[in-house]
C-alpha cells in the first residue's frame, strides 16, 4: 500500500461519481483531439490514440495534480513536427520511430530533472517568453492547417513559406473540402461563443451548458463523418479522409535508438520538456488553487517524465498537460486522477474495437478543430499589459513570437530566452543608484530627486539597488567619482548597502580602489546597513580592515556620526551578527 499514490490510499467513495462522469466527458473530447494532434505532428492518426492511454496511467501514479489531463497537445505536436520533418519523410515508419524516441528523450530529461529536483530551471523561461512562444506557435499551427482546409498539397516551413505555397496552389482548392473545413470552423467558433448561453436560456444548468460547448468538436466529427460516408464525398468530390486506422492496442517496445538520432533530437527534447512542464504546471497550479490544493513541481517532473516514457514505449509521441482538457476535467467534477484512468480505459476500448468509425473522418474537420483550439492561445492581453508596464518584456514576447513565425519553434524560443537573459544582465549591469537624504524629522532616507530631504554639505550618501558584481561595479565607481567631482566640498562618501546581497571579487577590487582613491583626496568612504553575510566576508579583506570605524548599523547613525565628526566603532563579528541579520 505504501507504494500507492496518496489519492489511491485515501480514496473516498463520494468521489467516484465525479471521476466517472469526468472520465467519460474528457474521452469524448480527447478522441478528436488525439487524431487532430497526430495530424499536426505529421503522424498516422492511431499514434495520437496510442499517446492517450499509457501516459495518462503513468501520470496518475506519479503526478501531483488531481485534475490535470495529460495527452497530446497542440504546441508539443508542432514542436514534434518541427524536430522530425528535417530527419525523415512525414508519416513514414522512420518518422514514427523518431517520434517515439523524441518522447523517450523528453521523458528521460523530465525524470532526471525530477530526481535532481531541478524544477526551478523552468523559471528561466519568463511568462512573456512563454506567452510569445505559444502565440507564435498558434499562428504557425493555424496557417499550417490551411492546406487541409483547402484540400491542397502545400509545403511546410515558416509562415511566409506556407502562405507562398498556398498562394501558388490556391487554384487547386477542393471546393467540397473547403466547404467542410470552413463550415466546421464557423460551427466551432459559434458553438464556443453562443452555444452555452443559448443552452442556459433554454434551462440547462450553466456547468452542463459550458461542457456541451466544449464538446462541440465531437459533434462536428460525427456529423461530417456521417455525411462523407453516406454521400461518398471521398470518391465523388475528392474529400481527403483519415482512411483505415489500425485496430488493436499498441505493442510495447522501445523505439529504435541510434546515437546520431539522439544527437539531433536532444535539444528539441529539452525544449519540449521545459515548455511542456511550464504549461502543465501553470494549468495544474491554477486549478489546484481553486480547491485549496497544492501541487509539487518536482513530482510533476516525475509524472510528466513517466508519461512521456510510457508514450514512447507504446508507440506515441511527446505529451503534456492540456489546458482545455484539464479545464473540462475540472468542470466535469473530477476529484482525483481516477478520472484520467477512466479516460484511458475508454480510449483503449476505442482503439481495440471502434477505430473503423474513423474511416470517413475528413482531414478538414481535424484541421478545423486544431485551428479553433489554437486561435484562443494567441495572447494579446499579455502583450498589451507588458507594453504598458515594461516594454522590455513586451519586446521579449514579440521577439519570441516573431522568431517562431519566421524561423521556427526552436529558433523562436531560443531568441526569447536569450533576449530575456540579456535584458536581465543589462538591468543588473545598469543598477538604479540614488543619492539619498534624510526626510526632515525622521530617521528615513529617500532619493533626493523624488522627495524633499535634508543633506549634509560634506557628505554624499549613495544607495545602490543591486548586488555588486563584475558587470556593474565600474558603474558605481564612475557614479561616485562624478558626484564627488560635482561637489568639491565632499569629505565623506556613504554607500548605503541595504539592497546589496552579494559583492563578488571584481566588485571588491573596485571598492578597494575607490576607497584608496578617495582617501588620497582626504575623503572617507563609509558603509551603512551592510547585511551580515556580506560584512562577514568584507571583514576578512584589506578593504574591511581599512574601513574600521566607518561601518554603521544604520544610515541615520552614519549621518549623525558625520554631523558630530565622530567615527563609529568598527562592528566586530560578535557584535554585528545579531543586529544586522
Amino acid at each position: 500500500m505504501q507504494f500507492l499514490p496518496n489519492w489511491m490510499r485515501n480514496y473516498q467513495r463520494s468521489w467516484l461519481s465525479g471521476d466517472l462522469v469526468a472520465g467519460v466527458i474528457v474521452t469524448v473530447m480527447l478522441i478528436p483531439q488525439s487524431l487532430a494532434y497526430a495530424l499536426l505532428a505529421g503522424l498516422p492518426p492511431e499514434v495520437g490514440l496510442y499517446a492517450s492511454i499509457l501516459p495518462i496511467l503513468a501520470y496518475a501514479l506519479l503526478g501531483s495534480s488531481m485534475t490535470l489531463a495529460v495527452g497530446p497537445v497542440a504546441v508539443a505536436s508542432l514542436m514534434t513536427a518541427s524536430a522530425l520533418q528535417p530527419l525523415a519523410a512525414v508519416g513514414s515508419a522512420e518518422y514514427v520511430g523518431l517520434a517515439a524516441l523524441l518522447s523517450l528523450l523528453s521523458g528521460g530529461i523530465l525524470l532526471l530533472f525530477g530526481l535532481l529536483r531541478l524544477g526551478f530551471l523552468a523559471h528561466f523561461l519568463s511568462h512573456p517568453v512563454i506567452s510569445g512562444f505559444i502565440s507564435g506557435s498558434a499562428v504557425l499551427i493555424a496557417v499550417g492547417q490551411f492546406k487541409h482546409l483547402m484540400g491542397v498539397n502545400a509545403g511546410g516551413g515558416n509562415v511566409l513559406d506556407m502562405l507562398r505555397h498556398l498562394e501558388r496552389t490556391a487554384t487547386h482548392t477542393n471546393s467540397a473540402t473547403l466547404g467542410i473545413g470552413v463550415g466546421s470552423v464557423l460551427f466551432l467558433l459559434l458553438a464556443r461563443k453562443f452555444l452555452a448561453p443559448w443552452l442556459v436560456r433554454a434551462g440547462v444548468d450553466g456547468k452542463l451548458a459550458d461542457l456541451a460547448s466544449k464538446l462541440a468538436p465531437m459533434l462536428a466529427v460525427l456529423v461530417t463523418t456521417a455525411l462523407v460516408a453516406v454521400l461518398r464525398w471521398d470518391e465523388s468530390a475528392g474529400v481527403s479522409i483519415v482512411g483505415a486506422v489500425p485496430q488493436g492496442l499498441p505493442m510495447l517496445a522501445f523505439p529504435p535508438i541510434a546515437a546520431s538520432a539522439i544527437g539531433q533530437l536532444w535539444l528539441p527534447a529539452l525544449l519540449i520538456s521545459l515548455v511542456g512542464f511550464i504549461e502543465s504546471v501553470s494549468v495544474a497550479q491554477s486549478l489546484a488553487l481553486k480547491r485549496q490544493q497544492r501541487i509539487q513541481p518536482n513530482r510533476e517532473l516525475l509524472g510528466l517524465g513517466a508519461a512521456n516514457v510510457a508514450s514512447a514505449l507504446s508507440g506515441g509521441f511527446p505529451v503534456t498537460g492540456g489546458f482545455a482538457r484539464s479545464v473540462v476535467n475540472f468542470s466535469a467534477g473530477a476529484n482525483t486522477p481516477l478520472a484520467g484512468v477512466v479516460s484511458a480505459v475508454l480510449m483503449a476500448v476505442v482503439i481495440a474495437a471502434l477505430t473503423g468509425l474513423f474511416y470517413y473522418l475528413p482531414h478538414a474537420v481535424l484541421a478545423a478543430t486544431i485551428i479553433v483550439a489554437v486561435v484562443s492561445l494567441i495572447d494579446v492581453q499579455t502583450l498589451r499589459d507588458a507594453w504598458h508596464y515594461d516594454k522590455a518584456d513586451a519586446w521579449s514576447l514579440l521577439a519570441t513570437a516573431g522568431g517562431v513565425i519566421v524561423w521556427g519553434v526552436e529558433v523562436g524560443i531560443l531568441m526569447g530566452v536569450g533576449l530575456s537573459l540579456g535584458t536581465l544582465v543589462w538591468r543588473s549591469s545598469h543598477p538604479h543608484i540614488a543619492v539619498v537624504g534624510r526626510v526632515p524629522g525622521t530617521e528615513h532616507f529617500r532619493n533626493i530627486a523624488r522627495h524633499p530631504v535634508a543633506t549634509e554639505p560634506d557628505l554624499i550618501a549613495v544607495r545602490v539597488d543591486e548586488s555588486l558584481y563584475f558587470a556593474n561595479s565600474e558603474v558605481l565607481q564612475d557614479t561616485v567619482e562624478s558626484l564627488v567631482a560635482a561637489q568639491p566640498r565632499t569629505r565623506h562618501v556613504l554607500l548605503v548597502c541595504s539592497a546589496i546581497n552579494q559583492i563578488d571579487a571584481t566588485a571588491l577590487g573596485v571598492l578597494t580602489d575607490l576607497e584608496s582613491s578617495l582617501a588620497r583626496r582626504g575623503i572617507a568612504l563609509l558603509l551603512s546597513e551592510v547585511k551580515g553575510p556580506v560584512l562577514d566576508r568584507l571583514q576578512k579583506t584589506s578593504l574591511g580592515q581599512n574601513l574600521q570605524g566607518r561601518v554603521f548599523l544604520s544610515t541615520h547613525q552614519a549621518f549623525e556620526s558625520v554631523r558630530q565628526n565622530t567615527p563609529a566603532p568598527m562592528i566586530g563579528r560578535e557584535k554585528q551578527v545579531a543586529p544586522l541579520i
